[in-house]
């Protein structure tokens, strides 16, 4: 007998399922959800996730073996977190907050972590910012038995170039499987919409899928606004679209919000845009489509072109997406500095694993292995429970990694564009001005609206207060707020960065 201790996620191909594992597909989703995972764990035991596509993190208890077993998904989608308590107990959950409620826990800052971040903007590996809470890496499980722990590892990226194949192959393949996976998303009866950009991952879900109504944001500041590229691309494709403008005061309103249900610090500054998203989203439907993954898989970002110029050099210092400060840079602002808390020590396993492959890929192993999870989808898991938004990514799935994994990077990345392959699939759906339009990113004004003193009044203080000369030297990361401010640097980002663990900590260390 098994039981479900603990369940967050969407089963994605749940039909299927149910047929081989025998459940009446008629049963209320949470009831059939948890019954594939018992049903699945008694089948399949620990290689129960080889079955599994979608999103998922879970605790099941087995009674006749009397032990714990905990998984979390193949990419990191959904959060899974344990911390061994004093008396030797197991405390468990999908959030660090629930941890936090048991008897047993004592709330720590690990301040190690602050080091990581500040490089990174966001917690990577498999420690916190909470001393002894520790994630359940991706592809991983956990088996807690009589007081013993043991992790193990039962999925990891790799990636096998297949040089067989045209670009046209790959295209066709790409597309193929999404018309696949698409109907796999939601039910007949589930309604959903779908967030919008004028990039090509949005636009390609949205046109591959039923949804009639998309959802945008928008500002007042035009190069920064990229919702008009999203209502013309839903009105070519006959949909709905709906904007939500978002101004500087109500975005600074928000970053309290967004750093307490993150449960650890975020210097993504679009995470505060994406919460506000989900609120606007949440007041008309429960489901809506969102198109990461596919940057990380096919090779979207702009920096991919520089892959062949680093060369062996990368394994020195690529350390995934962002690289907000470096060391020289840390030693300069930190009370606390340790010279073995580096964050290139966190990909070093991963280098070791693409040792041989071409420099794109091992670029894109970090980003998948440390990006994804530490940021993406952490921001989109976090920010879309708080708003009671679930959100459904359908270009995050083993079947269009297994794709990017067989790709030879030239389908990737080629001199003038990215995500060629992908852009080549997305054409067969989409005008080719919207399905190879330059990458934009989720690009936020903060940059300007950072530096307004009708707006800055908090970042000004926090950079004064008592959190600051807890951590830092005042009067250096001053230095930079003012540079970034007088304009005389463009330095945003790593004021951003440190002011957003200033709010983190006052969230969880000051008010509560």
């Amino acid at each position: 007998m098994t039981n479900v201790q603990e369940y967050r996620g969407h089963i994605r191909n749940w039909e299927a399922l149910c047929q081989e594992l025998e459940i009446w597909p008629g049963l209320p989703r949470e009831d059939m959800e948890h019954l594939i995972l018992t049903k699945a764990y008694k089948k399949w035991g620990y290689d129960m996730a080889d079955h599994l596509h979608g999103m998922f993190a879970f605790a099941l208890w087995d009674v006749d073996r009397q032990q714990l077993f905990c998984l979390r998904d193949h990419f990191g989608t959904k959060p899974f977190y344990y911390y061994q308590t004093a008396d030797e107990k197991l405390l468990y959950g999908t959030t660090i907050q629930k941890i936090m409620d048991q008897p047993g826990f004592v709330k720590e800052l690990n301040q190690e972590m602050l080091q990581i971040y500040l490089t990174l903007t966001y917690g990577a590996g498999e420690d916190t910012f909470f001393k002894g809470v520790k994630k359940l890496l991706p592809g991983h499980y956990l088996i807690w038995k009589d007081g013993e722990l043991k992790i193990e590892r039962y999925w990891k990226p790799e990636f096998h170039p297949d040089e067989s194949k045209s670009l046209e192959d790959w295209a066709d393949e790409i597309h193929t499987t999404l018309q696949k996976i698409l109907p796999e998303v939601k039910t007949e009866k589930e309604q959903a919409e779908s967030f919008l950009s004028g990039g090509v991952d949005s636009s390609y879900v949205l046109a591959m899928s039923d949804i009639k109504m998309t959802d945008s944001c928008g500002y007042d500041e035009e190069r920064f606004d990229e919702s008009h590229l999203a209502a013309e691309t839903a009105r070519i494709l006959g949909r709905e679209n709906r904007r939500r403008c978002i101004t500087p005061e109500e975005y600074f309103d928000t970053v309290s919000y967004v750093m307490y249900h993150m449960e650890q610090p975020l210097g993504d500054a679009s995470s505060v845009v994406f919460a506000l998203a989900c609120k606007a989203a949440a007041e008309h439907t429960e489901i809506c489509y969102s198109g990461e993954g596919s940057d990380e898989f096919f090779g979207g970002y702009n920096m991919y072109r520089n892959a062949e110029r680093y060369g062996e050099n990368l394994k020195n210092f690529y350390v995934g997406n962002t690289n907000i400060m470096k060391e020289d840079e840390k030693k300069k602002i930190l009370k606390n500095y340790s010279e073995d808390v580096l964050p290139i020590h966190l990909v070093e396993h991963i280098y070791e694993e693409t040792e041989g492959l071409d420099p794109l890929t091992k670029m894109s192993d970090v980003d998948i292995q440390l990006w994804l999870e530490g940021d993406i989808y952490l921001n989109v898991d976090k920010m879309s429970m708080a708003a009671g938004l679930e959100i459904r990514m359908p270009l995050t799935d083993r079947r269009i990694f297994d794709i990017a994994s067989r790709m030879p990077s030239k389908y990737k990345v080629d001199s003038e564009q990215n995500k060629v392959a992908f852009r080549t699939a997305a054409a067969k759906v989409l005008p080719e001005e919207i399905a190879f339009r330059k990458k934009l990113g989720f690009i936020v004004p903060i940059r300007i609206w950072m530096a307004d003193d009708r707006y800055n009044q908090d970042v000004r203080a926090k950079f004064h207060s008592e959190i600051a000369e807890k951590f830092f030297h005042v009067d250096e990361i001053n230095a930079i707020f003012d540079e970034y401010v007088g304009g005389k640097s463009d330095n945003w980002r790593k004021v951003w960065t440190i002011y957003a663990f200033l709010v983190w900590y006052e969230e969880y260390f000051v008010k509560r």
